[in-house]
């Protein structure tokens, strides 16, 4: 597939070509757990990593690889590798690159269930995370020590849809020879490609925008390609591995952080994706480009009239004149925001409750990114199990409604937002 090609034709065509034996033009869902092999010596070959093929679907199918395949090139990068969510993806990259004793340090506007995983199960198996204020460059840099591994952030702030300096935090990453993360679920790669601003590795809950209709979970990673692995900060790659006879990660190049996520994380961990999700996940990927711009579309109206409204106290909307992110939104998102945003009405959590039991066309579930409008109160939900001191300096107080703006008629969507404003006493 063309590098020249643009995003709406590689949504539809990069990793796949027709089925070579039946021509079918859709994409088959290999649900075989098994692969034969010419001949032995391609079978020690392949177990030996000396050679690339099919032999057991926890590490390869050929399902999955053709949405790893689209992933990589909707972002730039030179290959990915998928697992069964977002969070299993987040966790296989550290379990990938870090091992005990290691340390991260975090933007702490992450998503709570991140941030939960982070200082909870992930400490204790003995990674150290360090959270920060991911605008504070001077604090972040404050934190960096011989252990430090990684530097982890979102695109877009889950909730509050606030924004980072992307090529400064790159460039800190690079003056001292560390990998720079950045989940990028929330605009998805039409948005915004992290990879263009420094990223080194893009992870993504593929069970969002990028499948795109709630019925699907799934995660990736994509790798740039441009990360120096033969760096002493990083003796998993610079070490030989003795379980595949001495292999040099780091000597693989381009090739180093996928092969030892799908040869050591995915064999050992075994949180791969399943062949069916890899279908409906390409499925949704072939309207990414269409479904995008109508998130965008309906939320600046959707903002513009919670802006205006009596019941609404404050909106957390960058494309939003005065916002704190509004210059860097017009820096690295000029084809849109996003979805994906919050907002705080009169009466504090009382009335954001008010307006929670009262939606009728929104849905008042904890996922986003649906084809659906959905509406959720973070403090008491996705996280509920921060304290408060934690969820205030990540922006979010008691009152505040996410809200995921989907699909459906804007008119019809204001119309119902308006209905349950009314109720608040």
């Amino acid at each position: 597939m063309s590098k020249n090609y643009r995003f709406e034709t590689l949504q539809i065509h990069a990793g796949q070509k027709p089925d070579p034996v039946t021509k079918a033009t859709g994409i088959p869902i290999y649900l075989s757990n098994a692969f034969t092999f010419d001949d032995a010596d391609q079978a020690k070959n392949i177990f030996a990593l000396e050679e690339g093929g099919y032999f057991y679907s926890r590490l390869s199918n050929p399902t999955v690889d053709a949405l790893q395949q689209r992933m990589a090139a909707l972002d730039g990068g030179v290959g990915a590798v998928a697992f069964a969510s977002g969070t299993a993806a987040i966790m296989g990259l550290i379990m990938t690159v870090c091992e005990t004793g290691d340390e991260i340090i975090a933007a702490n506007n992450l998503y709570g269930g991140t941030i939960g995983s982070l200082s909870g199960t992930m400490a204790g198996m003995g990674f150290v995370s360090h959270f920060v204020n991911p605008r504070d460059l001077k604090a972040m840099e404050a934190l960096i020590n011989d252990k430090t591994k990684i530097i982890f952030v979102e695109s877009v702030g889950n909730p509050n849809g606030d924004m980072l300096d992307f090529d400064a935090i790159s460039a800190l990453c690079k003056k001292y020879g560390i990998l720079f993360v950045v989940d990028n679920t929330t605009p998805t790669s039409y948005l915004f490609r992290p990879i263009e601003h420094g990223a080194d590795l893009v992870v993504y809950s593929t069970t969002k925008y990028i499948a795109g209709h709630g019925n699907v979970m799934g995660g990736i990673i994509v790798d740039s390609g441009q990360f120096d692995w033969h760096n002493e900060r990083y003796p998993l790659f610079t070490n030989p591995d003795k379980a595949y006879h001495d292999i040099v990660y780091a000597d693989l190049n381009e090739a180093a952080f996928c092969t030892k996520a799908v040869a050591k994380t995915l064999r050992d961990l075994g949180g791969c994706m399943s062949p069916f999700n890899a279908y409906l996940t390409l499925l949704g990927l072939e309207t990414l480009s269409l479904r995008m711009d109508k998130h965008v579309e309906n939320s600046r109206k959707i903002a513009q009239f919670l802006n205006e409204n009596e019941a609404v106290e404050w909106v957390s909307y960058a494309e939003l004149e005065g916002h704190e992110s509004h210059e860097l939104c017009q820096k690295y998102f000029p084809k849109g925001f996003g979805g994906l945003f919050t907002f705080g009405v009169k009466g504090g959590l009382e009335g954001g409750k008010t307006v929670i039991n009262h939606i009728q066309l929104f849905t008042h579930v904890t996922n986003f990114a649906d084809s659906r409008s959905l509406l959720t109160h973070p403090a008491s939900t996705t996280h509920a199990q921060m304290s408060e001191e934690e969820r205030l300096a990540g922006g979010v107080q008691q009152g505040t409604i996410r809200i995921s703006v989907g699909l459906e008629n804007i008119e019809d969507l204001i119309a119902d937002l308006q209905q349950a404003f009314d109720k608040i006493q």
